[in-house]
Formats: C-alpha cells, sequence, structure tokens
C-alpha cells in the first residue's frame, strides 16, 4: 500500500470513527466549514462539478455556476458526514429521516414476488435512503460497490454498509451479474446507484441533450428475471429530513432484440434521472467526467487533463 493509500484509509477511518461521536450540530458546521475550504480552492473535483453542471444548466452563467458549485459541495459533505453518522443513528431516527414520495410503486413491486429493481443517480444520500428501506420497511436488499484502492477502504465502505441491513457484492469479478439475478428471481430486491458506467459494456444515451454511457446491468437484469426496475431521485429541502421519489416502472419492450430491449430502457432510466437532477442539479454529487465527449482527454481543457492516464 503506497503512502498516499495509506493516508486516504486514514482519513475515512478518523471519519467514521471520530465524526460519529460529535455532536450534531458541530458535525454539520464541520461538514460545511470543509465544504466551502474545499470549494474556495477550485481543485479539479470542484471545476469537474461545474463542468458537468454547465451541461444540467446550459443557460447558467459563470456566476450562477459557482453557486451551484458551493451549494453541490456542501451537498456531498452533508452526504459524508450523514454516512460517517448513520451507524450511530438509532432505528427511530433513521425511520424519520427520509420520506418518498410514490412508495407504492416498490410495495406493490415487492408483493407481486418478482423482484424489484431500485436504480438510482448519485443525488443525495443514497445510503441514507437504502438504511431507510431496511429499517422502515424491513426490506433487505443486495447492492454492488465499485472496488476502491486501497483495498482497507472497499472493506469499509461493505462493513458500514453490511452494517446498515444491505448484502454488497463487488463490482469486478464477474459474478455480480448472476447473484443479482438470483435474489431477484427469489423475490429480493436490488438497489443500484446506475448513473456512471464503470465498465467498457455501457449504454449510450442521450442525457441532458449529450450523449454518455449508463450501465447496461438494470435493464439486463429485469429483462432476465421479470423484476420491475424502478428509478428513484432523492435530493435535500433544507431540513434534516431528505426526500425522494420512486418513479414509475421502466418496462421491457414487447419487441427487439435484447440490445434494443437494453438501449431503450436504459434511456428510460437516464430521462428519469434527468428529471430529478433537474430539478435538484446541486444534489447531484457528480465529481468525475460522465458524457462521452467528456471522457476524451483531447476534448478536457488543459487543466482538467493534468494526471490522465
Amino acid at each position: 500500500m503506497s503512502a498516499q493509500e495509506r493516508l486516504t484509509d486514514a482519513l475515512y477511518g478518523a471519519g467514521w470513527g471520530t465524526v460519529k461521536k460529535l455532536p450534531e450540530p458541530v458535525a454539520v458546521r464541520l461538514g460545511r466549514t470543509i465544504a466551502d475550504v474545499v470549494w474556495k480552492r477550485r481543485g479539479k473535483g470542484v471545476l469537474r462539478l461545474e463542468r458537468n453542471y454547465a451541461r444540467v444548466v446550459p443557460d447558467a452563467g459563470p456566476e450562477r455556476l459557482a453557486e451551484l458549485s458551493r451549494a453541490g459541495m456542501r451537498s456531498y459533505l452533508r452526504y459524508w458526514m450523514e454516512s460517517f453518522r448513520l451507524p450511530a443513528w438509532s432505528p427511530e431516527r433513521i425511520a424519520d429521516s427520509f420520506t418518498p414520495k410514490d412508495l407504492h410503486h416498490l410495495t406493490e413491486g415487492m408483493a407481486a414476488g418478482k423482484g424489484v429493481i431500485l436504480a438510482l443517480p448519485h443525488l443525495a444520500n443514497w445510503d441514507l435512503a437504502g438504511a431507510w428501506v431496511t429499517t422502515k420497511l424491513g426490506i433487505p436488499f443486495t447492492t454492488v460497490a465499485e472496488r476502491l484502492k486501497p483495498e482497507t477502504l472497499y472493506d469499509r465502505f461493505v462493513a458500514y454498509r453490511e452494517g446498515l441491513g444491505m448484502e454488497v457484492l463487488p463490482h469486478s469479478g464477474g459474478s455480480a451479474f448472476g447473484t443479482l439475478a438470483r435474489r431477484l428471481r427469489d423475490g429480493g430486491l436490488v438497489c443500484l446507484v446506475a448513473d456512471r458506467d464503470l465498465s467498457a459494456s455501457g449504454v449510450e444515451v442521450s442525457f441532458f441533450g449529450h450523449a454518455a454511457r449508463m450501465p447496461a446491468g438494470p435493464a439486463l437484469l429485469a429483462q432476465h428475471t421479470g423484476a420491475r426496475l424502478l428509478p428513484v431521485t432523492l435530493w435535500y429541502d433544507g431540513s434534516p429530513v431528505m426526500r425522494g421519489r420512486v418513479h414509475p416502472p421502466v418496462e421491457v419492450p414487447a419487441s427487439g432484440t435484447r440490445a434494443e430491449k437494453t438501449s431503450v430502457m436504459t434511456q428510460a432510466l437516464a430521462e428519469a434521472f434527468a428529471t430529478g437532477i433537474a430539478e435538484h442539479p446541486e444534489d447531484w454529487h457528480m465529481l468525475q467526467r460522465l458524457w462521452t465527449e467528456d471522457l476524451d482527454p483531447a476534448h478536457a481543457p488543459e487543466r482538467d487533463r493534468e494526471g490522465t492516464a
């Protein structure tokens, strides 16, 4: 493990070990302070966030984009502060901290016994939403996590999410899809963050009028298993309670090849995600390149290309 990896692991360890013990007002102020300091430094993550917001809010000028990125960093640090503290929250606190609309799409899907896939973008706090599902609804679910470096950091995330009642599978390794399909065929619940492709097999979609690639997994799982596919969007509204919406099911097209059906369904997911992101752009924590054009270093601004392999 490199010195940088050891430092990263130590910082996350300190977050889970220390932040959860702070009085809540202190933790909230700390998160906002860190967010503002990072925002003022104008590092690569903040600049990338602004460039992503520029696609979401194309009419925004530099001042508006700066306001959005500052609010976005505050939202992002709220996610981290909540996540560090979630293991110490009581079941009652978790149950009272999230209010979703149109939950009947999920409960009816579970009652049908064919399994449900919840697909979410990186909006607000998806870990809190997951903890709410396992705690308030009493429904366990399976999810997938990106393998992080160092390995000890990945292990921390797995232990954290398993402590909240989730079954966590590694994204890499090739066995996740089969396990997810089995869970769905048994009538279970699968939750996937699905607005950024981490593989070479993503599906091209139009996202805010520009080409991007999103994972094929949610659509393929729905086709393979007959499970109900539901987009979910989340947001903060200035209160301590996170809000959310379960969107209507994405149907499997009646005709077409598997690839054609997957394309249509993934585009429908992208459109549902775009609806939630457009309404609450500051809660979309996308500090990485997403759009196809941005993934090509030849199109990236010089500062953003630094360190690109």
